[in-house]
């Protein structure tokens, strides 16, 4: 099983940008579903985008398009969140997701957080107003 790791959380002033990254345990490089998911004290798990490694094929939540991007650097087996123009509701732990998947040509992978069977510890990113 993959084992994943993330890193790059930390505190940031709104309108800023950081980066995140997974580190994955094992080649991801081909038909994998890659997703970055957040969670809010009192919220549910919130997808916020993915990448179906190998085709590139990436999904946005409406919250964090046009402000992240994910990319997957399969030299490395590590998937990037960058986010930009940060805002206090994305204050957040961040979790970093993956699973094996062979998708049809045009599919995408999903954002629902129970698909997903790999999960990292998670990062904490904190956007000051």
């Amino acid at each position: 099983q993959v084992q994943l790791v993330e890193s790059g959380g930390g505190s940031v002033q709104a309108g800023g940008s950081l980066t995140l990254s997974c580190k994955a345990s094992s080649d991801t490089k081909t038909r994998f579903c890659m997703a970055w998911f957040r969670q809010s004290p009192g919220k549910e798990r919130e997808g916020v985008a993915n990448i179906y490694t190998g085709r590139g094929s990436t999904v946005y939540a409406d919250s964090v398009k046009g402000r992240f991007t994910i990319t997957h650097d399969s030299a490395n087996d590590i998937v990037h969140l960058t986010m930009n123009n940060r805002k206090p509701e994305d204050t957040a732990m961040y979790y970093c997701a993956a699973r094996g998947a062979w998708l049809t040509y045009g599919s995408t992978c999903t954002l629902d957080s129970s698909y997903y069977t790999q999960w990292g510890q998670g990062t904490q990113v904190t956007v000051s107003s």
